[in-house]
């Protein structure tokens, strides 16, 4: 009875500036992006299979149904931003699954970030060219 009352596991991801709140409900496999199906919002192969990785390790890919909502970021930041998510939410459904989503390093954000510009240089580090004479 107390497993009827849940009807949700969430999880909220971030990579870069990219945040997703994602949930997973008990169902066939679809994936849902912002209101439009994973392959029409991330148009590259790659970047979904990269978001459903903690799936295919965990063997859940047809066990959820996923919802996410995500914004900030380019399309490669969101996508990295939905897996983290995927990955905390299937904790929440399941706490066994530590050991496997730890060793795949799905649980842990990635810390990397654009730098920042310096002054005097055009880039985070590209200097104007030096001239001798």
């Amino acid at each position: 009875m107390a497993e009827e009352s849940i009807r949700y596991y969430q999880g909220t991801g971030r990579r870069k500036s990219a945040t997703a709140r994602v949930r997973l409900y008990p169902g066939e496999g679809n994936i849902i992006v912002n209101d439009k199906p994973v392959e029409e919002y991330f148009s590259r192969r790659r970047d979904i299979l990269h978001l459903t990785e903690p799936l295919r390790v965990t063997a859940t890919q047809n066990s959820f149904d996923i919802t996410v909502k995500v914004k900030g970021g380019g399309i490669s930041g969101q996508a990295g931003a939905v897996r983290h998510g995927i990955a905390r939410a299937l904790l929440e459904a399941d706490p066994n699954l530590r050991p496997t989503l730890r060793k795949g390093g799905f649980l842990t954000r990635d810390p990397r970030a654009k730098e920042r510009k310096k002054p005097g240089l055009k880039r985070a580090r590209k200097a104007p060219q030096y001239t001798k004479r």
